[in-house]
């Protein structure tokens, strides 16, 4: 179908052609300059100590289970309202997965409470996703992840760019792992990256994500080596040099693209607040200052919070019907999405974990819609967005708006 307004678009130019150009005139592919400058570069922008770029996200988190030595004894806290590659990653390892529930409808992330009830002696690692580029509650769940002697595993698919009390996330926990499929802020199509501070854990991820080998093709391209052993059981878990390119483009682009969705946002939740639906997250993060996108004070960035307004999702008033509101908006043009199904409640989890209850996860993900939101909308595009919003939602309602 031809949208007139789809849910993402990508924040493309000439910028990243001519990267890609470049990348295929040096006749190099594969984990070379390209590569080595991106993670440097993400490295900086994060204040992370290590950066490695890899194939995509879910790898980066089966590489942090990994290198968090994550195995068939242990049991993983995760939330169930994610994309599902955030469990499926601790599956690989052969551990077990426990599901904790989010807080509440204006707040889409993981409950300290419910992580805090989950704890026994087999749980060995607590993953947070950072739901829609908000951050989660870091402060309680690293102090419970301290307590407990946890590790703690962000996934920051949605968030690049975002930071809490002065730290970007991913550089909280023990590992950040970044996602930059075609409809996330930073985007190479597929690709992912993953940050820690911590020397041991880099030295694992490093050995892994290239077979084990002690040297790669680009060092032995460059003379710097002649030969490599294995001395681990690695993966091919590598980044090739067009998508590093088109990364640091990207990466160029993200703090102006991020307040764009932040402008198209807060408009969202002005024209859309007579419309009877919640909207997670406007209450602590509506007039929050846009990050600056050159040189701030030391004070400024100690204080430094914000999201990265990756999706824009509302919740319908209990009552509307789902599927008419989003066929209604599709009548109209405009792609809409569910963030997420409830990864607890697939098939395969239903029969892995049959008797999981998260009774709050469950309401909000039913009521749950995502509109679109991308930093190339126009503003006539977001009212149109807006309006159609509304007009839809007095359609489908058992009863109309004040």
């Amino acid at each position: 179908m031809q949208w007139k307004i789809p849910l993402a678009d990508l924040n493309y130019g000439p910028e990243e052609e001519e990267a890609v150009a470049r990348v295929i005139r040096s006749r190099w592919l594969t984990m070379g300059e390209q590569t080595s400058r991106f993670e440097e570069e993400f490295r900086r922008f994060t204040g992370a100590r290590h950066a490695f770029a890899l194939s995509n996200c879910t790898v980066a988190l089966h590489l942090a289970c990994a290198a968090l030595e994550i195995g068939p004894e242990d049991e993983v806290i995760v939330p169930s309202l994610s994309f599902v590659a955030t469990a499926n990653a601790v599956l690989y390892t052969g551990a077990k997965v426990r599901f904790a529930d989010i807080i509440g409808p204006a707040d889409l992330t993981l409950s300290p409470q419910s992580v805090q009830s989950l704890i026994n002696d087999r749980t060995k690692a607590i993953v947070v996703m950072h739901y829609g580029g908000y951050p989660c509650q870091m402060d309680e769940i690293m102090q419970i992840a301290r307590a407990k002697g946890l590790r703690v595993i962000e996934d920051v698919a949605h968030a690049p760019g975002a930071w809490k009390n002065g730290k970007h996330l991913g550089t909280i926990g023990d590992v950040g792992c970044f996602s930059f499929f075609s409809n996330k802020n930073l985007s190479t199509g597929e690709g992912g990256m993953l940050i820690t501070d911590q020397d041991d854990i880099a030295d694992r991820v490093r050995k892994m994500r290239s077979h084990g080998m002690t040297t790669l093709t680009w060092d032995r391209h460059r003379g710097h080596a002649y030969s490599y052993d294995v001395i681990a059981l690695g993966y091919n878990y590598r980044i090739d040099e067009i998508r590093a390119a088109l990364g640091i483009q990207q990466l160029g682009k993200l703090l102006m693209g991020n307040n764009k969705r932040k402008a198209i946002t807060e408009s969202y939740w002005k024209t859309l607040q007579s419309s009877g639906a919640e909207f997670p997250f406007r209450d602590a993060y509506q007039g929050i200052p846009a990050i600056e996108t050159e040189s701030t004070s030391p004070e400024q960035e100690k204080n430094r919070t914000a999201s990265a307004c990756h999706i824009f999702p509302l919740l319908l008033p209990k009552g509307v019907d789902r599927l008419r509101f989003i066929e209604g908006m599709r009548a109209a043009g405009i792609q809409t999405s569910i963030h997420y199904p409830p990864i607890h409640r697939f098939e395969y989890y239903r029969k892995q974990y049959p008797n999981v209850a998260l009774p709050t996860t469950e309401d909000v993900a039913a009521r749950e819609v995502t509109l679109p939101l991308y930093p190339g909308m126009r503003d006539d595009q977001v009212e149109y967005v807006a309006q159609t919003v509304l007009r839809v939602m007095d359609s489908v309602s058992c009863s109309p708006r004040d």
